[in-house]
């Protein structure tokens, strides 16, 4: 018989770590006597993070004393007292390896069901100062688990841990942990696993994902590629130079340059979306990488980027002010996993401004093969003189059979005429706007603009009810942080590190627009990324997670740790990993 040795509750505190401040739960001591269990939480508890590691499918977080001793002794650690592993409930019993997702137990007077493995945290390794515990959590199999609070009541040390109902498929929680963070995934155990009703949400999203990206694999070619979220392996390694054909003017501050190989030879087909990074030394000073989406018609001769000129942009200021046909400029192959994908339903293709790039190319795809699928078309500019490849795509338009053209003017007084089929609007687009367009709800979507336009024009999309898995969207700045728990700082723009210069090999940040030498102090590339206040996305820090999983442009890298799954080929774990060679990251 299972027994509950230990209720631990503490409430969220502000901890400094690593020169920031994280906001945290982690901290939990044992309590005396009975304590009510609601459907959020333990009387006396609090969750610091109500997104990630709470909310009612995560009220109640269970640790067993056998896995205490486990780590006591691998650890050779004497000092682990009940709480310490962030658990609410404590126990003898209920081990990682028998426990299934589904199961409902009852302690006390209360009703719970068990619904995911811990999240993979680096709290947790915070609270035990173990920085890689998230990984050796995963690794040895003792994740422990999360309960949902079926029936409120009282519970307290001692009390009977009863089994009341078995769940469907009898998946461990260890097996579960093992599906979402190991490799060689049992395909069949990916499947039985969307048949478990209380496994949580974001669980049962990532198997699906997991599930999906399996059946893609069983084919081989770019489209799978792309369906499975992988970076298509065409193209060639690190940066190579091509020429420039020609330089064509599109609006007033946007141009087009087309690149073709040096030796007349042709080039890898591009997926639709994708974008090409380039390297130019700017004024005698260190070579710059910037990237640029292709808005060329897949399978074309020659690569074409279309380049807007911002006012104090020295890259775009060179291409549009200096570079010349016949120059040659260092360029990495074409990548990225914002395409088209194949499929029999509607597509939307959005875009604002110069955002225009990969969606147009998709729109040659869609052009060039007759697409039966029904298509919409809106794209936002401030008015006709700022509207690029506004001709170019209504051409394009006319070759797919079911095709609808919205065009969005944002200044007063511009023209609100339909052109040649086209419909022409003043002001921005709406949720009204949709329902006129006749956007449907069971469309995939491709967003490409300025980050508040994705967001509002996203918002508009879910609200519409096309459901959020559908909506794909491409950012070129930095991408949003997702620090967990960390306390934010605003206003602070990427900058070359603090101290002494480094001696090792440049790390180029392409999307922060940095490049500084490497230096052995920062650990790993996250650790190099934060120093200079360039936005990161991590939770483990440990190579469990991949929330950190990051393009590899070019160069080599060492794990300082190794991952236990490696990422995708092209791709990078920031959070255990150094350069060995010079590197540029998409980051």
């Amino acid at each position: 018989m299972a027994t509950l040795l230990s209720v631990n509750v503490g409430m969220p505190e502000d901890v400094p770590w690593q020169g920031r401040t994280v906001h945290t739960g982690a901290w939990k001591t044992p309590v005396e006597g009975p304590r009510m269990v609601r459907r959020l939480n333990v009387d006396g508890d609090g969750q610091g993070d109500t997104a990630g590691h709470g909310g009612e499918i995560r009220a109640v977080l269970v640790y067993q004393t056998e896995s205490y001793r486990f780590w006591q002794k691998q650890l050779g650690r004497d000092d682990l007292t009940f709480g310490m592993f962030g658990e609410n409930f404590t126990v003898d019993g209920l081990p990682d390896e028998e426990v299934c997702i589904g199961d409902r137990y009852r302690i006390g007077e209360a009703e719970f069901e068990v619904t995911q493995p811990r999240v993979t945290c680096y709290r947790v390794g915070m609270r035990l100062g173990e920085p890689t515990m998230a990984s050796l959590l995963v690794a040895h199999h003792r994740p422990g688990f999360y309960l949902r609070v079926i029936e409120e009541g009282p519970v307290q040390a001692g009390d009977e841990i009863v089994l009341t109902r078995e769940g469907p498929e009898r998946l461990s929680v260890a097996e579960t942990d093992a599906l979402l963070y190991l490799p060689d995934r049992d395909p069949q155990m990916l499947r039985r696993s969307l048949n478990i009703p209380a496994l949580s949400p974001g669980w049962q999203q990532s198997f699906r994902e997991l599930v999906d990206a399996e059946r893609s694999r069983q084919d081989a070619g770019p489209s799978d590629a792309r369906a499975a979220g992988r970076q298509p392996e065409t193209g060639w390694p690190g940066f190579k130079a091509l020429r420039v054909d020609r330089i064509l003017p599109e609006t007033p501050t946007i141009s087009s340059v087309h690149l073709g190989s040096t030796d007349g030879t042709p080039l890898p087909e591009a997926e639709p979306g994708q974008y090409l990074s380039i390297r130019l030394a700017v004024g005698g000073a260190a070579p710059t990488v910037r990237s640029y989406s292709l808005s060329s018609a897949p399978g074309a001769d020659a690569y074409r980027i279309s380049v807007k000129r911002e006012p104090h942009g020295t890259v775009s200021g060179y291409i549009h002010g200096t570079l010349r046909p016949g120059d040659l400029v260092d360029t990495a192959a074409p990548r990225g996993t914002f395409v088209l994908q194949d499929g029999t339903a509607p597509v939307v293709l959005v875009s604002a401004g110069i955002g225009a790039t990969p969606v147009l190319a998709m729109l040659h795809r869609l052009a060039a093969a007759r697409d039966p699928r029904a298509l919409w078309w809106i794209h936002v500019a401030r008015e006709r003189a700022q509207h690029p490849f506004a001709e170019e795509a209504h051409a394009l338009l006319a070759r797919v059979p079911d095709a609808h053209e919205d065009i969005f003017y944002t200044a007063a007084g511009g023209t609100t005429a339909e052109t040649g089929g086209a419909r022409v609007h003043e002001g921005h687009p709406t949720a009204a706007s949709l329902v006129a367009m006749g956007v449907p709800t069971d469309a995939d979507a491709y967003l490409c603009g300025p980050s508040a336009f994705m967001d509002g024009f996203g918002g508009l999309l879910r609200d519409h009810g096309l459901r959020p898995e559908r909506i794909h969207t491409e950012q070129f700045s930095a991408l949003p942080a997702v620090n967990p728990g960390v306390t934010a700082t605003t206003g602070v723009r990427p900058h070359q590190p603090a101290g002494p210069p480094g001696s090792g090999p440049a790390v180029t940040f392409a999307r922060s627009g940095i490049t500084t030498a490497w230096s052995p102090a920062a650990v790993t590339l996250l650790d190099l990324a934060e120093a200079c206040d360039i936005p990161t996305r991590w939770s483990c820090r440990t190579g469990v997670c991949h929330t950190c999983v990051t393009p590899l442009v070019s160069g080599d890298i060492a794990y300082t740790t190794p991952p236990l799954e490696p990422p995708d080929p092209g791709t990078v774990l920031v959070c255990c990993s150094e350069p060995t060679t010079e590197v540029v990251l998409d980051l």
